[in-house]
């Protein structure tokens, strides 16, 4: 009884690893460096840092979410609504 169980869920687990792993890494692999984006509220240009580890992880789930870890900008405009990612 227990080696079918066993044998399904481990075509499931190798399965989700074939097909989630390949989008982990890309993410990871595309928002790990910083970017160049025009800000939004002062229309200058601003070198972000994107949380690479929060958008790879929320992949596996659907859409990446993006986070500004740092920006050039700051600390004058801390806090802002993070409108650059929307690029």
């Amino acid at each position: 009884m227990n080696t079918p169980l066993i044998t399904i869920g481990a075509i499931v687990a190798l399965a989700s690893l074939y097909v989630l792993f390949p989008v982990i890494v890309h993410t990871f692999l595309r928002y790990r460096h910083k970017k160049v984006v025009e800000c939004p509220e002062t229309k200058g240009l601003a070198e972000v840092d994107i949380d690479a580890q929060l958008a790879c992880f929320s992949s596996a789930f659907g859409k990446p979410l993006l986070r500004v870890k740092s920006c050039s900008i700051w600390p004058k405009r801390w806090g802002c609504q993070q409108d650059c990612l929307k690029e």
